[in-house]
């Protein structure tokens, strides 16, 4: 006999619930799939600019350079270089002996060399610096440690001072000259 629910397409019963798509992983997806489909629901990083990671465990010894945000939360050796507006943050478990340069350096583990950030450093209550800090601006935390030597503020731009002093030598030549003009018409 003919039943009126197997007229009805397959998967689809009056009590049952709505099927379930099967998990997706998003690295196996590529572009088109994702615009093929946009009721897909996928999870995709939050940031277009997540942070690399060096975890607990990795240990690397050389220059590492890069464009991206970068979490160290494991050892590094050497030379570490990271450009335009990248942040730097050292994990409590990162140790690092190496020059350091980035936007901003956030510590919480222990750096031993230069650090240079062009925006600012941030020391949180765990961190250990020993060497050199060059920054437009410092923040440390109650219990964090600084050895070194310390260079924060902003660098006045040698161009505006010679500017400036330029501008004073020319306005007081100026006003010599007119002095001396004017006492010798009187």
């Amino acid at each position: 006999m003919w039943k009126k629910e197997d007229s009805k397409p397959e998967g689809i019963s009056g009590n049952a619930a709505p099927p379930v798509a099967p998990p997706v992983n998003s690295a196996t997806l590529s572009g088109t799939a994702l615009a093929s489909a946009p009721s897909l629901s996928v999870a995709l990083p939050a940031s277009s600019r997540a942070a690399a990671c060096i975890s607990q465990g990795i240990k690397i010894k050389g220059e590492v350079m890069g464009s991206e945000d970068l979490f160290v939360d494991g050892v590094v050796e050497g030379k570490l270089s990271l450009t335009t507006n990248s942040c730097l943050t050292i994990g409590p478990n990162g140790s690092v002996k190496a020059d350091v340069s980035a936007r901003e350096v956030i510590v919480r583990g222990k750096i031993e060399g230069k650090v240079t950030g062009r925006d600012r450093v941030q020391l949180w209550s765990t961190g250990q610096v020993t060497g050199e800090v060059q920054t437009d601006r410092l923040s440390i935390e109650d219990g964090a440690l600084l050895r070194g030597r310390v260079e924060a503020g902003r660098q006045p731009n040698k161009t505006s001072e010679i500017k400036a002093s330029a501008a004073t030598a020319t306005g007081k030549a100026a006003d010599a000259t007119s002095l001396n003009s004017g006492t010798a018409a009187d």
